[in-house]
């Protein structure tokens, strides 16, 4: 048996103390990884709280972990102690399923998740399957590389699960941790990008991430003149907007993705989507090859998160920034 520090809680919204904890052998297929740099996620505040219905207590979060490989199970090859990689949203999959043998890992029934059930990234070590721990490309910035690992891959999965093309016309709903890499990414692949925002004071900060054009998402009829203009559209709010209105912005075979969970029925009749061959979609995260590309893409372009730093000694006061939407836009917590 060894022993790990980890930051954990024992109810919802109860303080996040340092405590010492003891963690089983190693098993033959994991690595563990000592955390240098961990992103704070939406996701992790949402599963100290509860919000979802099925946090177990003591809650160690953090899903987005870079470091080094401190330790590898006996069967691990393709990775060596001293390498430098991060750990996402799930930390082992079966790797005998369907969908894992399709290259579809993110799919595969029974998935395990970083924090769900298990200690997460919020600590001084985190273990996971070996085919989980994906290899940063040396010129990567470590630093801000956590927030890569989950909302850099739910933009950028769909980018590649849906053949987007460099002569593509792309909207981006939400200027935030998600929608501001996912301008990057978009910029970067050719596209013509338009960035729709709730908040005026986002319009420059928006183009300065590489967006083209720049809309208001909080006015409708200002829409009307984009009507058939977007190859893909992509939403990263959690909130309700007229979605119907937004489909009519699809040009012929548009479709409408979505990467954030907005609370209500989305209210579209096939009819008006059927006529124009245009269709609706969402997507999680990718799978550890598409992370892999998502990682060299970010290198060779020099994409990177905008991020806050925080020490993982003041994580209780990270979550409250968080909380109270101050983050711009990433928050990682750093290791001492």
């Amino acid at each position: 048996m060894s022993k790990i520090t980890v930051w954990s809680a024992d109810g919802p919204k109860q303080a996040i103390q340092a405590k010492e904890t003891e963690v089983g052998p190693l098993k033959a297929d994991e690595v563990e990884v000592k955390v240098d740099f961990c992103g704070l996620c939406h996701s992790d505040y949402s599963m100290w709280t509860n919000e979802w219905g099925f946090t177990a207590y003591p809650f160690v979060g953090g899903h987005e972990a870079v470091g080094t490989v401190s330790a590898i199970g006996e069967l691990v090859e393709h990775l060596k102690v001293g390498q430098k990689v991060g750990v996402g949203w799930v930390s082992r999959s079966n790797l005998n399923s369907p969908e894992s043998l399709s290259g579809d890992h993110n799919l595969s029934a029974g998935n395990e998740m970083t924090i769900v059930g298990r200690y997460g990234g919020f600590a001084d070590t985190v273990r996971c399957q070996s085919v989980w721990a994906i290899p940063l490309p040396d010129s990567l910035d470590i630093k801000s590389a956590g927030p890569l690992f989950c909302g850099g891959i739910t933009v950028f999965n769909p980018m590649v699960q849906f053949d987007l093309k460099p002569t593509d016309k792309v909207a981006v709903i939400g200027i935030g941790g998600l929608g501001h890499l996912a301008i990057q990414f978009l910029n970067k692949w050719g596209c013509e990008v338009t960035a729709f925002t709730s908040s005026p004071d986002k319009s420059d900060e928006a183009k300065e991430f590489g967006a083209h054009h720049t809309v208001s998402s909080r006015d409708s009829e200002e829409w009307k003149s984009l009507r058939g203009k977007f190859d893909f559209v992509i939403s990263t709010v959690a909130v309700d907007m007229d979605w119907k209105a937004m489909t009519a912005t699809l040009a012929p075979k548009g479709r409408l993705h979505f990467v954030g969970v907005v609370p209500s029925e989305l209210g579209l009749r096939v009819g008006d989507l059927m006529s124009q061959q245009r269709s609706i979609s969402s997507s999680p995260v990718g799978a550890p090859q598409v992370i892999a590309t998502m990682l060299e893409f970010c290198a060779r372009h020099d994409i990177r998160p905008q991020i806050e730093v925080f020490p993982m000694s003041k994580i209780n006061e990270a979550m409250t920034h968080l909380e109270d939407g101050k983050a711009r836009y990433r928050i990682v917590l750093e290791n001492s």
